[in-house]
């Protein structure tokens, strides 16, 4: 298996998977529970996140929506999903969370409702993302893991939860994928 570095600039030269159908077909719930279809985002550069509001990487949030502002211009967005599978770190009902994120950070990105990243529940858009056959495979391994998803739906990166948003290798991926 290749580290991810290596897994990281394979990807750059975007040679990942093809899904745009499936990513492009998939509908979620907005925290406010209508429907979250991800159509809208078919040639935009996504960041997709499994979010908790009592995580020690909670401030992470910060660096999404600055990331969220400095490149929505240019087709690139943000997809926050809260996950309560690790230490019960998300536990706040769906209005619970909006407010927080809102009134914490700012947060203007789209939010989805919670959602099982692993195990027999697993949502079906993290088993494309990173289910058997995907580009990364594997479990999430906490909150705040990134997947980067180019314009035509297909993974361009999996970054790590303590790797931070605004961390350089992120930014290259991400304007990399913009250009």
């Amino acid at each position: 298996m290749r580290s991810l570095p290596q897994r990281l600039f394979a990807s750059l030269g975007f040679r990942g998977k093809n899904f745009m159908s499936a990513f492009h077909d998939i509908t979620l719930k907005a925290l406010n529970g209508q429907e979250l279809p991800l159509a809208p985002f078919k040639n935009k550069v996504v960041l997709v996140v499994n979010v908790a509001s009592k995580c020690g990487l909670t401030p992470q949030y910060a660096a999404l929506e600055s990331l969220y502002q400095q490149y929505k211009d240019r087709g690139f967005s943000i997809l926050g999903l809260p996950c309560n599978q690790f230490a019960g770190q998300e536990p706040g009902s769906e209005q619970e969370i909006q407010a927080f994120c809102e009134l914490n950070y700012g947060v203007t990105f789209a939010l989805g409702e919670k959602l099982e990243v692993n195990g027999a529940h697993r949502h079906p858009l993290y088993r494309l993302l990173a289910g058997e056959g995907a580009e990364f495979p594997g479990d999430i391994t906490w909150n705040f893991e990134k997947f980067l998803v180019g314009r035509n739906g297909g993974v361009i990166a999996r970054f790590s939860p303590r790797m931070a948003p605004d961390d350089p290798a992120v930014i290259q991926a991400i304007e990399k994928a913009l250009a």
